[in-house]
């Protein structure tokens, strides 16, 4: 019994004194891979220089944009391959290459700052980096007084542990102007997350301008009200008619793209095929089985509308959607939903039953794969890859498909050679409360606290090893049924996406949320600074 008491105590003194450590570590999230706190400061003169090659202008440029918007200071900046005393350098040159893309060094010494990497990206998250060394106002639009502007010293090697770290903003249910999405990504871009999952259409709206075919904004952008049985009031997107909505002209969505690019963040457009369209059926009835937005069952109830599986133009009318959607989305993945589709409308639909026919079908599910797996195809061509929600699985897999799993599917799809996307909604769904005192709350469905959020672990249970490099990652979804504005949906969003950003990003062994909360207060700070609305934790663990 005294040898059992003694290790006790020596594993609690090692307990305090890492804890300690840690304590004593930079308010950094996510937490880097590797940190070594050194003695000493770096301090911003009003004459700093940045030297940047070839390779590092841009982010020099963003770095030096960034503080004298914070400072007021000058931040000139140059091309220079040499250390100079008291500048901030940022290279490709001598990196190592191991980092991979989006991984850097970040020396901080009291002399010099060095940034260094093999690419744009990591240049990028080890700039970010350095940015949290400081002050929380360095993340300010307009100069701050009063600022002690230093860094503490340190030696930082640092990489993702996931390539996708996103997070879905629903503009369908309620529409946010190009600006409100951009504030959105400069926060993203703060923690790290690469993706941002636009999910352009739904029942409720239509958001995106396609030019052969003006209906889908006309018609599909708008409604009567702002539903939901929310008030009226609580938004502001109102057309000049006073119908209620919004959409992005392609002008727009370019703009926000680049925006998007020039911080690191790729942008994954959905258009929801072949359910979830009752906005784009709205304005093209045509493209249904029974010539209406919706659709019914023998009951007489009403559900959200279905693309006719059996009429050859509902095809050639996606892919000419899709046609133009690529045109704007330079990444890899065309998200096509497939989740949730009611098939009552096809099996009494003449034509989908023949098509069943024709192509040895069984099932309404088996359908619904076919569906997919024609858009794949055109997908493919078109050198893009598909990705939809757990449901495509249902009735066979497409070939090349990626999976995103909401309600399962991740293990199985993974064992198939397929790429898998996390976001499950006991831990990614943003929508949902988080806190059980639902007096001081908005209202929502289901309930998840930061807590369960930081408790994420993408690679599933039960997944063995050769098929782990299938999880690409994970994100967090934020649905906005009740979320009608852009403070309320930043609300929803932070901090709960500053702890996914650390789930994607820090190794797996060294997460510890007792000590996440310790970094939140200086998270939160930085919010404030970027004028971004978040939920303060006062609660700490339990809430």
């Amino acid at each position: 019994m005294i040898m059992k008491s003694n290790h006790l105590s020596i594993l609690s003194a090692v307990f305090v004194l890492a804890a300690a450590a840690r304590a004593g570590e930079p308010a950094l999230i996510p937490m880097p891979q590797h940190i070594a706190p050194r003695e000493g400061v770096f301090a911003l003169r009003t004459d700093t220089p940045i030297r940047v090659d070839g390779k590092s202008r841009k982010t020099g440029d963003l770095l030096a944009q960034r503080l004298r918007a914070a400072t007021g200071f000058a931040f000139p900046v140059s091309a220079s391959g040499k250390s100079t005393g008291g500048a901030i350098r940022l290279t490709t040159k001598d990196s190592d290459a191991s980092l991979g893309a989006e991984g850097y060094e970040l020396i901080v010494a009291p002399d010099s700052v060095l940034i260094r990497a093999p690419a744009e990206a990591g240049l990028f998250y080890g700039m970010g980096t350095f940015l949290q060394l400081l002050p929380p106002e360095a993340f300010s639009s307009k100069p701050a007084t009063g600022v002690a502007w230093e860094a503490p010293c340190a030696e930082i090697k640092d990489w993702p542990r996931f390539q996708w770290r996103g997070l879905l903003l629903d503009v369908s249910r309620h529409f946010f102007t190009k600006q409100e999405v951009k504030n959105i990504i400069d926060a993203l871009a703060m923690h790290k997350i690469n993706t941002l999952h636009w999910h352009l259409t739904d029942d409720q709206g239509w958001r995106i301008e396609i030019k052969k075919y003006p209906r889908l904004t006309e018609v599909g952008a708008w409604r009567s009200g702002v539903g939901f049985g929310l008030d009226p009031k609580a938004s502001t997107a109102y057309g000049p008619d006073g119908r209620y909505g919004g959409y992005y002209t392609q002008e727009d969505i370019r703009e926000v793209v680049s925006y998007a690019a020039a911080r690191h963040i790729t942008i994954v457009p959905e258009i929801e095929m072949p359910g979830h369209s009752s906005a784009a059926l709205a304005a093209y009835p045509q493209f249904s089985c029974n010539g209406g937005p919706y659709t019914t069952d023998v009951n007489g109830g009403v559900f959200p509308g279905v693309y006719c599986a059996g009429n050859d133009q509902t095809f050639d009318f996606l892919q000419n959607v899709l046609t133009e959607v690529i045109t704007l989305f330079p990444g890899k993945y065309i998200h096509v939903g497939g989740d949730e589709v009611p098939t009552d409308n096809w099996a009494k639909c003449a034509k989908c039953q023949a098509r069943k026919k024709a192509e040895g079908l069984q099932t309404d599910r088996q359908l619904e794969s076919y569906f997919i797996q024609r858009m794949e195809k055109f997908i493919n061509a078109h050198g893009r890859s598909l990705i939809g929600w757990s449901e495509i699985r249902e009735g066979g897999l497409a070939k090349n498909a990626a999976l995103m799993d909401w309600i399962g599917g991740a293990t199985e799809g993974a064992e198939g050679g397929h790429d898998v996307v996390m976001t499950p909604t006991g831990f990614c769904y943003l929508d949902y409360m988080q806190s059980r005192d639902t007096g001081k709350e908005p209202r929502a469905g289901g309930f998840l606290p930061l807590r369960q959020v930081y408790a994420l672990d993408p690679i599933p249970a039960k997944l063995a090893a050769p098929f782990q490099k299938h999880i690409l990652g994970a994100q967090g979804n934020l649905w906005t049924e009740n979320v009608p504005n852009i403070r309320h949906a930043q609300y929803m969003i932070f901090p709960r996406e500053s702890a996914l950003a650390e789930v994607t990003w820090s190794a797996q062994s060294g997460r510890d949320f007792e000590d996440f909360l310790r970094r939140l207060p200086a998270d939160e700070k930085r919010l404030d600074a970027m004028g971004v609305n978040y939920r303060h934790n006062p609660f700490g663990a339990g809430q």
